[in-house]
């Protein structure tokens, strides 16, 4: 039983037309299905070239940027009974989503964290398979593939006014695993790194922020080497630039930030260390948090860490 990772992020954009051409033909994603629905209006399902779900991102049509919503999967199908059963005991909302409901998922569960946000878990997705096939597969894909075309995405960043109450419900009622956090100088969460049934540093993290906002998702490349092709891929395509190329101290990654046309932080992200179940939590202090958030540079960045969608 657990959660292992996450599944999609559902986000509205004000220009669905530029957002498709930016995350096709920059970032390098498939563009899986366009729909165009009573509830949802005009829709795109994207994925990666590696992922074998039907999706990781959706994104509709709105006038105002945002998220939708989050979703993880779950180990088996049983865990949504028993997630549902922890949940209400917590005392939050959950409601379920029907299969066929949402395009490309089963039955699913949905509710609201502490932050603000709306979470789904679902067991039931459905699964399309990669680019490269199941018969004699190539272990690479095509190199013409446009963009930087990374494998998967990798994890999410949301905010949180009490990121200890956050925490606290990601560990205690989800059961993810805390492996690294910021502190202040009265022992207070500022910022918290968790992981679900991944060997990843850091499925989700949650730092100090407004309630309902997403910071950023990010997509994994393989190494250094994709990550630099990646900045060139940037800057010749115009896309400003955030943060980097440069390495974190939390979770050793070494990553870029930048911004998709509509203002939507997006992350490219590699390295980092293989987490074990009995891992030890790492702490940073609020002193030391400009070499956590951005090593070379020992900075904290407030335009980092004040804006977000």
């Amino acid at each position: 039983m657990g959660i292992l990772r996450l599944a999609h992020i559902d986000v509205r954009t004000p220009d669905l037309d530029l957002a498709t051409a930016y995350y096709t033909e920059v970032m390098g994603l498939q563009q899986v299905q366009r729909t165009n629905d009573a509830e949802l209006g005009d829709t795109v399902y994207f994925k990666c070239w590696d992922e074998e779900d039907h999706h990781s991102l959706r994104m509709r049509y709105n006038p105002r940027t945002g998220m939708d919503s989050f979703t993880f999967r779950v180990e088996h199908e049983d865990d949504l009974h028993v997630y549902e059963k922890k949940l209400a005991d917590y005392g939050a909302q959950v409601s379920r989503v029907s299969k066929g409901e949402a395009v490309g998922q089963g039955e699913s569960i949905r509710f609201e964290v502490p932050s603000g946000q709306i979470m789904e878990l679902v067991w039931d997705v459905e699964k399309t398979g990669n680019i490269l096939g199941k018969s004699n597969p190539s272990p690479v894909p095509p190199p013409d593939l446009p963009g930087i075309a990374p494998p998967r995405m990798d994890h999410m960043l949301v905010n949180a006014e009490e990121v200890g109450e956050a925490a606290r419900f990601f560990q205690d009622v989800l059961g993810l695993r805390l492996t690294e956090q910021v502190l202040d100088g009265n022992g207070h969460q500022l910022g918290v790194w968790l992981a679900g049934r991944t060997n990843s540093p850091h499925d989700i993290a949650i730092v100090n922020g407004p309630n309902g906002a997403l910071h950023h998702w990010a997509y994994w490349l393989d190494d250094w080497d994709h990550i630099r092709k990646a900045a060139d891929t940037l800057a010749y395509n115009g896309v400003q630039i955030d943060q980097g190329p440069t390495r974190h101290g939390v979770t050793r990654g070494n990553t870029i930030y930048f911004f998709d046309p509509l203002g939507i932080r997006n992350e490219v992200f590699t390295g980092g260390y293989w987490v074990d179940p009995d891992q030890e939590i790492i702490t940073w202090t609020e002193q030391e948090f400009g070499k956590g958030l951005f090593y070379y540079e020992n900075i904290v960045s407030q335009r980092f860490l004040r804006m977000h969608t």
